[in-house]
């Protein structure tokens, strides 16, 4: 699957879960609270999160073109470090505005890297926020991921947009690319070139 087939295979899915897919927006956002340059694929759906303008759809799923560039809350001095950070890249999302959260946005997740994008289950492992027992008993309990690849992390498994503003707990997914990218014992042990993150939830509760 080329970087085309993965984009049409991430939207439609989505689609057939009643999104509706929104074009890409600027590098620059519109928001006078947004960041400088584009950073993240919530960045066009500021206003709709703040509470300042009604959501003309309950769900919405994107391509997001981003600049990583010094910031608040950024990992640009891995850029050149490791083979997973670059200056421009894109941002594949789904979003929800009020009309579902943890539940169904972890089963969704799921379902398409294993049944669509054809990852191998055994070699996905999942973080979730220190104290978010909901997040780790759906991995559990509702999608099956063994307990001892659910691990917890701090501060790397909260998300918030700045100082003030939309933040909250967020579970990633992890593809453990073998034993010659470093030591075993999962994300917190073994490192990110290892566990190779490919998905971050974030679940935007406060």
């Amino acid at each position: 699957m080329d970087a085309n087939g993965l984009r049409r295979a991430f939207t439609q899915y989505f689609v057939d879960h009643g999104h509706t897919a929104v074009p890409s927006a600027g590098l620059i956002p519109l928001h006078p609270r947004a960041p400088l340059f584009t950073n993240a694929g919530m960045n066009q759906f500021i206003p709709y999160f703040l509470g300042e303008e009604r959501p003309p759809y309950p769900r919405a799923t994107s391509v997001q073109r981003c600049v990583r560039i010094r910031g608040k809350h950024d990992d640009i001095e891995n850029v050149g470090r490791t083979t997973r950070h670059a200056t421009f890249f894109e941002m594949l999302g789904n979003f929800s505005f009020g009309d579902y959260f943890k539940a169904e946005a972890i089963p969704f997740a799921w379902e398409l890297l294993t049944e669509r994008l054809g990852f191998d289950g055994d070699r996905l492992w999942v973080t979730v926020y220190t104290d978010d027992d909901e997040a780790a008993d759906i991995w559990a309990d509702q999608v099956g991921v063994p307990r001892d690849r659910i691990q917890r992390m701090g501060d790397d498994n909260f998300w918030e947009m700045g100082e003030t503003g939309p933040c909250g707990p967020c579970s990633e997914i992890y593809f453990d690319r073998g034993p010659s990218w470093g030591a075993e014992g999962g994300p917190v042990a073994g490192g990110e070139e290892r566990f190779c993150e490919i998905w971050n939830l974030v679940f935007m509760q406060y």
